[in-house]
């Protein structure tokens, strides 16, 4: 029986170049390529090995991909197991890796860039500002698959006034706008990101009042993701104080003035 693990590669959000160069090469290196037809660019099988086993399991069942990456190991083969964007993210590699753990079956994940990331870069925005919000919540709302733990509530989340990124809910902005304006405001702005690096995507920019409009305009139904957060105006902030002269850490002493002296 081989030694090599399955390996859960994330292949990133679209763009095919934004595959890692570890993932890349695990692809090149498997006998079996199980791919999310659905969210993985055909772009990225171009690194799988001639000849090797390419399957989409878009339309299998659970108990489908597992038969096949578990017949695949037993018969010396090694895996790669293809997601969209990065698998610790609503990946659904949990019940994979929980199934594969009950039958002594080891496996490897490869990370891969987020939609949330790659979108924050297509947009030249930083999610995170000094005095604004040093925190980023990746949540989403209660849809017809998965409901939220109790606890996870937008309200609570928009207590904080951090940045959000909502996945998985741009059916829902009805819902969204109505529970999140009484904390961030009206005009607080929104972005909703459509298909990431892929050759359609679109960035409707609005506030939590228009952008669903907006949104119902462009028919935006699937497969984004909701930005909301001052970060995404024109925010005042300051500078970081990382790279402020004045501030010492271990790489860098505080130049004195010319004529002061330790003591002062």
């Amino acid at each position: 029986m081989t030694t090599n693990p399955i390996d859960f590669i994330g292949a990133g959000p679209g763009s095919p170049d934004l595959l890692t160069l570890r993932g890349r090469d695990l692809i090149a290196q498997a006998d079996v390529v199980l791919y999310a037809g659905s969210l993985v660019p055909e772009g990225v099988l171009i690194h799988a090995a001639p000849g090797a086993d390419i399957r989409d399991s878009a339309p299998m069942a659970l108990d489908e991909i597992m038969d096949i990456m578990v017949e695949a190991f037993r018969a010396g083969k090694r895996v790669a197991r293809v997601h969209s964007g990065d698998p610790s993210l609503y990946g659904a590699v949990a019940e994979q890796a929980r199934r594969l753990r009950a039958l002594d079956i080891p496996y490897a994940i490869t990370p891969g860039v987020s939609a949330y990331t790659a979108a924050a870069a297509t947009l030249g925005v930083e999610l995170t500002l000094p005095t604004v919000s040093q925190s980023i919540i990746l949540t989403r709302v209660a849809g017809q698959a998965t409901d939220m733990p109790e606890h996870e509530t937008l309200e609570n989340f928009a207590e904080t006034r951090s940045t959000l990124a909502l996945h998985l809910s741009i059916r829902y902005l009805r819902d969204i706008q109505r529970r999140l304006i009484p904390y961030y405001g009206e005009d607080c702005p929104c972005i909703v990101a459509y298909r990431v690096g892929w050759p359609d995507e679109q960035f409707i920019h609005g506030t939590l009042t228009t952008i669903r409009e907006r949104v119902r305009e462009a028919k935006i139904t699937r497969t984004a993701i909701i930005f909301v957060g001052p970060v995404l105006g024109e925010a005042e902030f300051p500078d970081s104080a990382l790279y402020d002269a004045d501030y010492e850490h271990i790489l860098r002493h505080r130049k004195m003035k010319p004529g002061a002296s330790d003591a002062e």
